[in-house]
């Protein structure tokens, strides 16, 4: 049977992968919609090479550039409102949703309220709306597939498991390029230094994120919505190797863990052909090459964002949401020498205090915190 597949975010890493797991698994997939930001070329070569139903980028004139080179062959949707669209066609088996940021959270909302299951890389999606999109799922019987290697870790590790026999859940963390790097010279961090990631091959914002940890903190709050578990009961620890993905301790302090390469393509592929698992011809796990495994514990003065972000699990309501958008926008301002590595975590700090607190937001709301947090991070100086 052929699976009808929608990439959000084609040209990114994750959707990158995702075509190229589509093609090892052969005829199994039809590529039926394809997203883009702005990367009009790349879109374009996709867009040749699979022929999907439709297509939508939204920057508006690499719109133009996109619909002339495809003619009348393809579909071509443009800005915010023609990515939403195509998120909430319910013609296709499953969604992948490769998105960066919060920009990512309303089409997942969008697809589950179709009824299509979503496999997920885009974790700000149940930070920021864990609530909402948990009520839309119960609704419209859709799913949440998980694509970051933590979370799917702990997916293959519940396969036959009751969740109530689980005690806890245990994300490990690379600890990022700046794990042994002396503290105080945190604030002399460049963005270029920052960007060099020494296991896994990430956007930029992610990239950032692993190196504040603050994508850790944002993998705690997703790991509540996908399992159901509480703040107490998910710990993190520093795996430099990247060998082990995550690990389950059960309530008879037994403790499963899934392990393999550092390759996205893993996880991927579990999502877009579960329950089944087929054949592929990634990189294997060598135990030996793999050497010495070894196990840290987080060091919270160094990486504040993970206090903050187990803070903002335990507040609940909006503030989970301004955190995501406050790191985000802090992040960017990084990246574009604004402001300094140490800036980020003050930042979102402040942004979680001083806001209007919600405790149920609907998703007018989110989209009104959004505004607000971007203002407040892009005032700070």
């Amino acid at each position: 049977m052929t699976i009808k597949l929608s990439i959000l975010g084609s040209t990114g890493s994750i959707g990158e992968n995702t075509l190229r797991v589509a093609d090892n698994l052969g005829q199994k997939f039809d590529i039926t919609y394809l997203t883009a930001n702005r990367n009009s070329d790349k879109l374009i070569a996709q867009a040749k090479k699979y022929t999907p139903k439709a297509v939508a980028i939204i920057d508006e004139k690499a719109g133009k550039k996109v619909s002339s080179a495809l003619q009348d062959n393809i579909e071509v949707l443009t800005g915010r409102e023609g990515l939403l669209e195509l998120a909430g066609r319910d013609d296709v088996d499953i969604v992948m949703n490769g998105l960066v940021g919060s920009a990512g959270m309303e089409p997942t909302l969008r697809s589950i309220e179709a009824g299509v299951n979503v496999a997920l890389s885009n974790k700000e999606s149940l930070v920021m709306a864990g609530s909402i999109i948990e009520t839309a799922k119960k609704k419209s019987g859709a799913a949440l597939f998980p694509v970051d290697s933590e979370h799917s870790a702990i997916w293959q590790c519940l396969a036959g498991e009751k969740i109530a026999d689980v005690r806890k859940i245990i994300l490990t963390g690379s600890g990022g390029p700046f794990r042994t790097r002396e503290i105080y010279t945190f604030k002399d961090i460049t963005p270029e230094e920052a960007l060099h990631h020494p296991n896994w091959n990430m956007g930029n914002k992610i990239t950032i994120d692993s190196a504040t940890m603050m994508n850790k903190g944002l993998e705690v709050i997703e790991t509540r919505w996908l399992f159901g578990l509480l703040a107490d009961e998910i710990d993190i620890v520093i795996h430099p190797q990247s060998i082990i993905h995550s690990m389950i301790e059960f309530v008879d302090k037994s403790v499963k863990a899934q392990l393999g390469v550092p390759d996205m393509k893993i996880p991927i592929q579990y999502a877009l052909t579960y329950p089944r698992r087929s054949s592929a011809n990634w990189e294997e796990l060598d135990l030996i090459k793999s050497g010495q495994l070894t196990f840290e514990e987080p060091d919270l003065e160094k990486f504040p964002c993970i206090k903050l972000a187990y803070e903002a699990l335990r507040a609940g309501g909006s503030t989970p949401a301004v955190l995501n958008v406050a790191n985000e926008q802090a992040v960017y301002r990084f990246l574009d020498g604004e402001i300094k590595f140490t800036e980020i975590p003050a930042i979102i700090e402040k942004a979680c205090a001083n806001h209007h607190y919600i405790s149920e937001p609907t998703l007018e709301d989110l989209l009104a915190l959004e505004l607000w947090a971007t203002e407040f991070v892009n005032a700070y100086n």
